[in-house]
C-alpha cells in the first residue's frame, strides 16, 4: 500500500467532507482515516481513531486546515469496535460531550473487551490452538500482555445503530450491517453524494482480517462473503475506506474481494489434498501471504496469528460446505477430504 495517503493533513473528498489520516504505531496499516463531515450544527466524524498520546493534536491540526476544531464535533459514527476506530471517539466525548454511535452487533464484543480488561486476543489464541499453532499462541499472548490497556477507552456508546436511515443535524446517512471483519461492522451510505464509508469492510489494496474480535467463532468468513454481496453491484458508489486512499468503485472492490476468496478456497483445498491429514497451521504454512506473496515464515508473530486464523476461517467454511472434513484430536482440528 502506498504510504502517501497516510501523510498527516486534511484532504477534501467531496463537498463538505474531508479525510484526516491519524497515525498508527504499526508499519502495516500506517494510519486510520477519519472523515469530518460538515453539518448544520458543526461536524460529524466517521470513525474516531485510536486514543494515543498525540491523536488529539493530530486531529486538531487536521481540522485547523479547514478552520475547524474538535469542539465542533457533535456526533461520531464508528464502523466497528476495534481500538483504532473506537477508543478516540470515547475520548472526544469525554473532552467535548459529543455523542458516540456504534453498530448494535458490536455490543457482545464490547462487553467481552470490558470483561477481559486487557488486550489479550483470547478468541484468536483459541483458534490458534485449534489450528495446532500453540507456539504462535504463546508468543502472541506474551506480546499482548505488554500493551497498555485503559478501561476508560471502552465505555459504552450513546446510541446503538441499527440498519436504516440516520439524520444528524441535516446530514443524512443510511446504516448497512456488514458483519465479517467483526460481528457488528457497519458501513454508512451517503446516497446523495453516492459515497460509502466502508470502514474495514472494503479496503482498496488489502483484504481485511476475518473475525478478529473477542467472542465465539461463528463462520465469520461466511458472513463476510455475504456482506460483500450487499455491495457487489454498487458500481456508482465511491469508496471511502478506513485505511488506504479514498476513491474507486465500491462494487468493483467487493467483486475483487469475492474473487480473491474464491481463489483462496481453491488454494486451501489443494493444500489439504496434498497434506492431509493436516492441521490448519500446516495449511497456513503452505500458503503465501500479502500482495508480495511472502512465505509464512517471513511474517511477524502478529501476522502469523492473523494468517493462521484466516486459514481456519476458510477451512471452516469448506467443512460447512462438505468440501472438506475435520476431526478433533485433543482440541486440534485435523483436516482431510471427505470419505
Amino acid at each position: 500500500m502506498s504510504a502517501h495517503w497516510a501523510e498527516p493533513g486534511c484532504y477534501p473528498v467531496a463537498e463538505g467532507i474531508h479525510r484526516i489520516p491519524l497515525q498508527l504505531p504499526q508499519d502495516g496499516l500506517r494510519a486510520v482515516n477519519v472523515y469530518a463531515v460538515e453539518t448544520d450544527d458543526g461536524l460529524v466524524l466517521i470513525d474516531g481513531g485510536w486514543h494515543r498520546p498525540h491523536t488529539y493534536d493530530e486531529l486538531s491540526a487536521g481540522l485547523a486546515r479547514i478552520g475547524r476544531s474538535p469542539g465542533e464535533i457533535h456526533d461520531v459514527l464508528v464502523t466497528h469496535i476495534h481500538r483504532d476506530h473506537y477508543t478516540f471517539a470515547v475520548e472526544l466525548r469525554r473532552r467535548h460531550g459529543c455523542r458516540v454511535h456504534l453498530g448494535a452487533g458490536e455490543s457482545v464484543g464490547l462487553d467481552a473487551v470490558r470483561a477481559l480488561g486487557s488486550n489479550v486476543p483470547e478468541s484468536s489464541l483459541r483458534e490458534l490452538r485449534r489450528a495446532g499453532a500453540a507456539g504462535i499462541a504463546a508468543r502472541a499472548y506474551l506480546g499482548s500482555t505488554e500493551e497498555p490497556f485503559d478501561p476508560a477507552d471502552w465505555e459504552t456508546p450513546d446510541h446503538w445503530l441499527r440498519p436504516g436511515p440516520v439524520s444528524l443535524a441535516g446530514y443524512e446517512l443510511e446504516v448497512l450491517e456488514t458483519p465479517g471483519h467483526t460481528k457488528g461492522h457497519t458501513v454508512f451510505h451517503d446516497r446523495r453524494r453516492r459515497l460509502v464509508f466502508t470502514g474495514d469492510h472494503l479496503l482498496p489494496t488489502i483484504t481485511p482480517s476475518i473475525g478478529f474480535e473477542l467472542g465465539t467463532w461463528e463462520l465469520p468468513l461466511d458472513k463476510f462473503l455475504h456482506s460483500l454481496t450487499l455491495l457487489r453491484d454498487d458500481d456508482d458508489r465511491t469508496m471511502l475506506p478506513a485505511h488506504g486512499p479514498d476513491g474507486g468503485s465500491a462494487g468493483a472492490r467487493a467483486r475483487d474481494l469475492l474473487a480473491h476468496h474464491d481463489l483462496r478456497f481453491h488454494q486451501i483445498r489443494a493444500a489439504v489434498t496434498d497434506l492431509a491429514p493436516c492441521t490448519g497451521y500446516e495449511v497456513a504454512q503452505a500458503l503465501t501471504w500479502t500482495r508480495r506473496e511472502r512465505p509464512f515464515a517471513g511474517l511477524d508473530t502478529f501476522n502469523q496469528m492473523v494468517a493462521t486464523c484466516e486459514t481456519m476461517a476458510h477451512l471452516d467454511v469448506l467443512v460447512a460446505r462438505d468440501i472438506l472434513a475435520a476431526d478433533d484430536s485433543d482440541g486440534v482440528d485435523i483436516f482431510r477430504l471427505p470419505h
